[in-house]
């Protein structure tokens, strides 16, 4: 077999799969407090959901017997995160890490969705270099 010529082969967007109890739940959760909007369904009942807002997508899988990760399970890359941040709070997120600025570059913060799983939102901080460049 012929080495494959990765360097020719682009890569798009990438979509965390993400597992959860309670579709519903889950729905509402990214959908109102994030600002996802769902754009496909499969299933009756509904165990699959595909999740989109601005450039980012997330996969959402209903598991019954799902236990979340103890590590982060996405970053996603917002414009304003302390923003994001305030609005969490003031919608009860649990906050698993508090808003702080990174010596890597970014002002982040780490949150739990209602199945626990970590979702860690960054920003670019001006002026800084950002060692996760080309995300």
């Amino acid at each position: 077999m012929a080495d494959l010529p990765l360097a020719d082969i682009r890569f798009g967007r990438a979509a965390p799969g993400i597992g959860v109890r309670d579709i519903g739940v889950a729905r509402d959760f990214y959908t109102r407090v994030l600002g996802f909007r769902c754009v496909f369904e499969n299933g009756d009942p509904v165990g699959f959901l595909v999740l989109k807002k601005d450039g980012a997508e997330i996969h959402l899988s209903c598991k019954a017997d799902h236990r979340p990760s103890t590590v982060n399970v996405m970053h996603l890359f917002v414009s304003d995160a302390a923003a994001l941040y305030v609005h969490c709070e003031a919608q009860g997120v649990r906050i698993i890490k508090r808003l702080a600025d990174k010596d890597y570059g970014q002002r982040a913060f780490v949150l739990a969705d209602p199945d626990g799983n970590r979702i860690d939102i960054g920003e670019r901080r001006e002026g800084r270099p950002d060692s996760a460049a080309g995300r």
